[in-house]
């Protein structure tokens, strides 16, 4: 088993203990550049953690924590992932007993540094994990409270694909000489060059249509599809499972433990289509994902890079398709400009063209909805047990809600008859005038109607009375 350039390249400088900043390409092997480094830097026996993996995903947290099992099992070297949506005790009662290495997103690690659950104060080396993503999703400031906390005599780590002004700016202010490590030339495209690429200009009603064709290519395995909102991700995992496809969708509105059972269901093979939104593109690795789909256009370059870095991994090939609309097509050519791509003008293209077909290798004669022999052939999302981790944040929504569906009392018809001079008006008498609550109506208006008094009204002039109204007043 060969190494990828970043491993040869940082694990000499890391093991020797130096501080690193790393660059390289999606899906070439940065957690183990510098998991094998950390990993020998833990004594074992104490229980404050000696080091520190910040992750900005909880996905990503998930997964650096299985890999660091995985490469220091043998180690008996005890790891935690701490992120927000799963209760605290598990994680607090972890920490009481003792643990080596923490890897966890910036809102957590605070929240229990703040509770003193978490002492920093041992921690020897900090790993910054996808920096630029961090700083996309606003995290910088956590970061550094994060690292006013830890001793300032350590060994700091980050790796990222890209790498901003702003994260340069970090490394310089918390870094001490740190070596630049990048695995590939200046002039490659940032681009993941194992990935065959295809862009079209595909209408937006059409678009399901083309989906469902193009999940029917020969050789296509498990896939991911990438859209910008949340409902648009429900709408098309829905749209996919009506049509015979085993999909599930992951987006934040999720509970935690949904997003889990979606992502090991889809490990596992149980569905074999992945509807995300950008929550999932970043450093999440999953084997065999042979086709990335970009139902919507990405925001920027490095979005773009990141979401087609989900296929072709580990030196294997896979193909990224990316639907344009004619809306997106400024974006599109500003990001096709920065990565300097041949795709300035994608052809128009729709779920019929006969070019498209031929591209992807779709079978001739493939309509948008599976053959009944072939729908749902996988074990599907029900098949992934649902794992009760104490989600939190949401017991107030859903008290919201019940208290939104709870019926109201009904209030008690009250039949109102119309009167006048005490008597009811002919042809108005309430149909129901013989009920209780009718008859009580009518006394009540009755009495109410006696209780008014005369009202013998004077005409004045200049305060005193009229010879018409002083007459009157006698003749009464």
């Amino acid at each position: 088993m060969e190494a990828f350039p970043i491993q040869e390249l940082a694990l000499p400088i890391a093991l020797g203990g130096h501080d690193i900043i790393g660059q390289a390409r999606t899906g070439t092997g940065k957690t183990l550049a510098f998991g094998a480094a950390l990993l020998q830097r833990i004594e074992h026996g104490g229980k404050k953690p000696q080091a520190l993996v910040v992750a900005p995903t909880r996905e990503l947290a998930l997964q650096v924590t299985d890999d660091l099992l995985a490469a220091g099992g043998k180690l008996g070297t005890r790891v935690l992932s701490v992120y927000g949506g799963r209760a605290y005790e598990p994680q607090i009662d972890a920490l009481r007993e003792g643990v080596d290495v923490v890897v966890g997103t910036p809102g957590r690690l605070l929240d229990l540094v703040k509770q003193k659950h978490l002492d920093l104060s041992q921690v020897g080396v900090l790993v910054l994990d996808e920096a630029d993503r961090m700083l996309d999703l606003g995290f910088l400031p956590d970061i550094e409270r994060i690292i006013d906390r830890i001793p300032a005599q350590r060994q700091t780590m980050m790796f990222s694909a890209t790498m901003p002004g702003e994260i340069v700016a970090l490394s310089r202010r918390y870094l001490t000489r740190p070596t630049n490590v990048r695995a590939e030339a200046h002039a490659e495209s940032d681009a993941t060059p194992q990935v065959v690429q295809h862009v079209f200009q595909a209408h937006q009603m059409d678009k399901p249509e083309m989906l469902a064709r193009l999940l029917q290519a020969e050789g296509r395995g498990l896939t991911m599809i990438f859209c910008q909102t949340k409902r648009a991700c429900d709408r098309v995992a829905a749209d996919l499972v009506q049509r015979g496809f085993d999909a599930a969708a992951v987006h934040g509105d999720l509970g935690q433990s949904q997003r889990e059972r979606a992502l090991r269901a889809f490990r596992n093979g149980k569905i074999g289509v992945l509807v995300a939104t950008d929550v999932a593109a970043r450093g999440l690795d999953v084997d065999d994902v042979t086709h990335v789909v970009n139902y919507e256009c990405p925001d920027s370059a490095d979005t773009y890079v990141h979401r087609i870095g989900r296929t072709g991994r580990a030196g294997k090939e896979g193909v990224s398709v990316t639907l344009i609309d004619w809306a997106d097509l400024t974006r599109w050519k500003l990001i096709n400009s920065t990565l300097d791509l041949p795709f300035a003008a994608p052809e128009e293209t729709y779920s019929t063209s006969p070019h498209f077909f031929a591209a992807l290798g779709i079978p001739e004669g493939t309509k948008g909805t599976l053959p009944k022999e072939h729908r749902h052939e996988r074990a599907g999302l029900d098949a992934e047990e649902l794992e009760d981790i104490g989600e939190t944040g949401k017991a107030r929504s859903t008290a919201r809600r019940d208290d939104r569906e709870r019926p109201r009392p009904r209030r008690r018809k009250r039949a109102r008859t119309r009167t006048r001079g005490g008597k009811p008006i002919e042809g108005k008498a309430s149909e129901s005038g013989a009920s209780a609550d009718g008859a009580s109506d009518n006394v009540v208006d009755a009495v109410a109607t006696e209780r008014k008094r005369s009202r013998t009204r004077r005409r004045t002039r200049a305060g005193q009375p009229t010879a018409d109204s002083t007459e009157a007043t006698r003749t009464a």
